[in-house]
């Protein structure tokens, strides 16, 4: 049985799944679980939800468009990793601590650990890709130099 190979081309960060995953969640969270919090909460975890959730789609679509600029790319997805991370631990103490929408938390700890782990093996592949094309570069300019050497000599001769 042969496999299909359900991926698209990527034409947008609306494309990237780990973007797709980290909107819905974020709407989840904003909706679902930071209303439900208590008052006491609204200047500190409710805010510290809210700022998180909100920030991992928009520093991964600020991210694809500076893909072309490996410091500026990394730092972003570097950023939406911490993010990520963040938006986990306060989940986790909503579920913990406030025992809110247990079951929705539990899986969108998942989700957002699921996109931590997507976001890292982008930046490495990333970084692979950068570290290619530039050994390529440095190659043929390499070439281009030991020609013009020879044509050098040969001219001169």
């Amino acid at each position: 049985m042969e496999k299909e190979d359900n991926k698209k081309p990527i034409r947008s960060f609306y494309d990237l799944d780990v973007y797709q995953s980290t909107y819905k969640a974020s709407i989840d969270v904003l909706t679902k679980i930071v209303p439900k919090l208590p008052k006491e909460e609204r200047y500190d975890l409710a805010n510290q939800l809210r700022r998180s959730a909100k920030a991992v789609p928009r520093l991964i679509a600020e991210a694809y468009s500076k893909r072309h600029q490996k410091k500026g790319f990394q730092s972003l997805i570097d950023d939406a990793m911490e993010e990520s991370n963040e938006t986990i631990v306060s989940l986790s103490h909503t579920k913990d601590i406030y025992k809110i929408e247990v079951e929705l938390c539990a899986e969108l700890i998942d989700i957002y650990d699921k996109a931590s782990r997507q976001l890292y093996n982008l930046s490495l592949a990333w970084r692979n890709f950068k570290e290619r094309r530039q050994t390529k570069t440095q190659r043929r300019n390499r070439y281009l130099t030991e020609t013009d050497k020879r044509w050098t000599i040969n001219k001169a001769q």
